[in-house]
């Protein structure tokens, strides 16, 4: 096998990718077909998951796709998910908890759903779905190599920031505690629990602001390195954590923010 390929090679692992459709998800997604893992993308639209792994499949990658709807906005809808990838397979060397909401509204009207939609989806829903496929995890985990957890945290996890999203900044500050807590109680089932601190990114949540070209440039420059990120940066991160290579990494929060996370009054949106 060649050197590379042994460090950042997924070939024959089997993943799940939540909200694996649009923007950093779909870019996760991409990188372990690509890599050569069998993946499972699903999301709120099924018909949009679907269309995705075909696009992925017709690539000639090494990997497959299959797309399914999965929507982890309620107990009944993770339950259901679990279910679905029961069905599909009996072990999981990856899990990447990508689906994730936010709301932004002005400090003097942000309602109280607002916090309740945001934080059932981005901690409850992510905290379930790994406990009810944990027995899949350990099924595929080794000492030498164990099975990966990759949840989506935020740099607006690990600033003090909110530009109007305060239940969203709160959420990814709790997955990223959530994310060293699991990965402490984890390493004994041979099981690594990791987290990707984004910047901006084009997706569908900060198409506000990044939705064009000249948004992105705006945003970019207030960027440390000078610019958003890329689907590239989110491809090699995941091959990163998930090959071989990063076998003995737990508990990281890993920034792929372009340096905003040690940045002093950064700003991402707002002028």
């Amino acid at each position: 096998m060649h050197y590379l390929e042994k460090l950042f090679s997924v070939s024959g692992k089997v993943a799940l990718v939540t909200g694996g459709a649009t923007g950093i998800g779909r870019g996760i997604a991409t990188a372990l077909v690509q890599g050569g893992a069998r993946v499972m993308i699903a999301s709120r639209k099924g018909g949009d998951c679907e269309k995705v792994a075909a696009e992925l499949n017709a690539l000639g990658a090494p990997g497959s796709a299959e797309g399914f709807a999965g929507d982890v906005g309620s107990e009944d809808g993770v339950r259901a998910l679990v279910e679905a990838v029961k069905a599909r397979t009996d072990r999981l060397h990856i899990l990447v908890n990508n689906a994730g909401v936010t709301w932004g509204e002005p400090y003097e009207s942000f309602p109280w759903h607002a916090w309740q939609k945001v934080l059932t989806v981005n901690v409850t829903a992510l905290f379930t779905l790994t406990r009810d496929l944990t027995p899949l995890l350990q099924a595929a985990a080794s000492d030498a190599d164990p099975a990966r957890v990759i949840n989506l945290g935020s740099v607006m996890g690990t600033q003090p920031l909110a530009d109007g999203a305060y239940s969203y900044t709160a959420s990814k500050a709790a997955v990223h505690h959530l994310t060293q807590t699991l990965a402490n109680e984890f390493a004994g089932k041979r099981i690594t629990v990791n987290a990707f601190a984004p910047g901006p990114f084009q997706s569908r949540m900060t198409a506000f602001a990044t939705g064009t070209e000249e948004g992105a440039a705006q945003v970019g420059a207030r960027v440390p390195l000078g610019r958003i990120g890329s689907p590239d940066d989110i491809a090699a991160a995941t091959l990163f954590l998930c090959g071989h290579g990063g076998s003995y990494i737990t508990g990281a929060i890993l920034p792929l923010d372009g340096g905003q996370h040690v940045q002093h009054g950064m700003r991402l949106f707002k002028e």
